[in-house]
């Protein structure tokens, strides 16, 4: 993913606002492209909130396949579930480029929900809001035909971060058909062919390379 690729997660303004005021609770640190946040099976309290750069969220599965969950841009957080529960973390986090975030100790903040219930509820919030989606698309990958699963996530990241267009919302995000396979549980030759039959059957677009997600289809 390049320098400039979109992310596919946000959070929105009053969320991003509520944790960012406590920054000063965590301890800023920077990341180089390729080093890890967190590695998948560790334990640890930590958890972080992105302020610059991009991180990839995965799954490597025991055949060895690298599943994307998400990348994960500026103001928003990853790795809390786990800094909470204390279990073996069930993802990995990855810089794609250069990163810097703000690393909380679950373990710390104590003192500061009290003081600040806000906070506490904001971060269940950003938490529930993620587990809802991974639900989503757990029933995407385990009941659904590819174009389905390419919809699915055409769909959500249209609503995240589309921009109005005639007949649908523009998409702001340039993913390659190497990241949208491994965000849909396919292949790159099948996102080829999904793409190709779903532009037929008029319920995507291309307008100048990026994703068109029409309102309706049309054909």
């Amino acid at each position: 993913m390049s320098g400039g690729q979109q992310a596919t997660w946000r959070m929105d303004e009053a969320l991003t606002a509520a944790i960012r005021a406590h920054r000063s609770a965590g301890r800023q640190r920077r990341f180089a492209a390729g080093a890890a946040l967190y590695e998948q099976g560790e334990i640890s309290p930590l958890f972080y909130f992105v302020e610059a750069g991009m991180v990839q969220v995965s799954i490597l599965r025991a055949d060895g396949t690298e599943t994307i969950l998400e990348y994960m841009g500026p103001d928003t957080i990853c790795g809390e579930g786990a800094a909470f529960d204390r279990l073996p973390r069930f993802s990995s986090a990855v810089a794609v480029e250069e990163t810097v975030a703000t690393a909380f100790d679950a373990d710390r903040l104590g003192d500061l929900f009290a003081a600040d219930p806000g906070f506490a509820a904001a971060l269940l919030r950003a938490t529930s809001l993620k587990q809802r989606v991974l639900a989503v698309r757990l029933e995407q990958l385990v009941s659904r035909e590819p174009e389905g699963r390419l919809m699915e996530l055409f769909r959500r990241l249209a609503v995240m971060f589309g921009t109005d267009h005639p007949g649908g919302r523009l998409l702001v995000n340039r993913l390659t058909h190497e990241e949208i396979a491994a965000m849909t549980g396919t292949s790159r030759v099948t996102v080829t062919r999904c793409l190709q039959r779903l532009r037929e059957a008029g319920a995507i677009d291309l307008v100048g390379g990026r994703f068109l997600v029409r309102d309706r289809p049309t054909g």
